[in-house]
């Protein structure tokens, strides 16, 4: 049974062994790839209608598959067993239970809140699977399936994999930590998803400062690129920052207790003995 003392010690239901790794590196490459190729080919036109409507369907056929290649790693190395596949499951549905709660349209969303927090407790891994899953099964669940969906998994999963990177704290310094990484997260978020369809017409004119031009340089696009966030977004991703900052300090510290009491009784690090009767 893994025991907790003074120091925090990481129970992790998914370890990132060699093949997970480069699985989950993969996964992040194809998806970086997804949101920024329109930036780094010349020529780049704008489309009508929703961004990325042709290629989202592949980034999403070759999403899924990765992320199963990284729980089958785990599986197939002893790193994760069938505890921590029902844990996933659970947490998964209790997120995407809580994406309904919040009002979208403002930017209020406190599934973030919960996958950051899992993170912490069980792992980046574990987080990166679970932001993707968590953004999944919400899409079910409020019929928000479309070609934005492979996009937010991934921005979702990014989430979860720093906050399990954080450095070990315990006590209010690991709140207030988790606080201001949520209020970082809710904001990155946003910027990264603007990146699905900003280039393919957000909404500006062409010859405007915040438009993407596909004949100017890489340089010039990332300048228009922040300035079309600054002015637009910000208004969506500062609530979403303020609810994580807010649900962290309010229930931070017991949703953590409760994880980890889970986790500590799950006992995903003791190996299996068997003993004669």
């Amino acid at each position: 049974m893994t025991t907790f003392g003074a120091l925090p010690q990481r129970t992790t239901a998914v370890r990132l062994r060699l093949r997970s790794a480069i699985a989950l590196a993969v996964v992040s490459l194809v998806g970086l790839m997804g949101f920024t190729w329109p930036l780094l080919v010349s020529g780049a036109g704008r489309g009508e209608g929703f961004a990325h409507a042709n290629d989202a369907p592949w980034l999403f056929v070759a999403l899924l598959p990765l992320l199963l290649a990284v729980v089958l790693a785990e599986i197939s190395d002893g790193g994760m067993d069938a505890k921590a596949i029902a844990l996933l499951g659970v947490l998964a549905a209790c997120g995407a239970a809580l994406r309904p709660l919040g009002t979208g349209t403002t930017g209020v969303e406190p599934v973030y809140f919960l996958l950051i927090l899992s993170a912490r407790v069980l792992g980046r891994g574990f987080g990166f699977v679970l932001g993707a899953l968590t953004l999944f099964a919400s899409a079910l669940l409020t019929a928000g399936v479309g070609p934005w969906l492979p996009f937010q998994m991934l921005a979702a999963a990014w989430v979860g994999f720093f906050a399990g990177c954080l450095p070990p704290l315990r006590g209010r310094a690991e709140v207030w930590m988790l606080a201001v990484y949520g209020v970082v997260a809710g904001l990155l978020y946003g910027l990264v998803m603007n990146l699905w369809f900003w280039p393919f017409g957000a909404g500006v004119e062409v010859a405007s400062n915040l438009a993407f031009d596909p004949q100017a340089s890489l340089v010039t696009n990332v300048r228009h690129f922040i300035a079309f966030d600054l002015t637009t977004s910000l208004g969506y991703d500062i609530p979403r920052a303020v609810t994580n900052l807010v649900l962290v300090l309010v229930a931070g510290r017991a949703v953590l207790g409760a994880l980890r009491r889970a986790a500590r009784r799950a006992a995903f690090d003791a190996p299996v003995e068997f003993k004669e009767a």
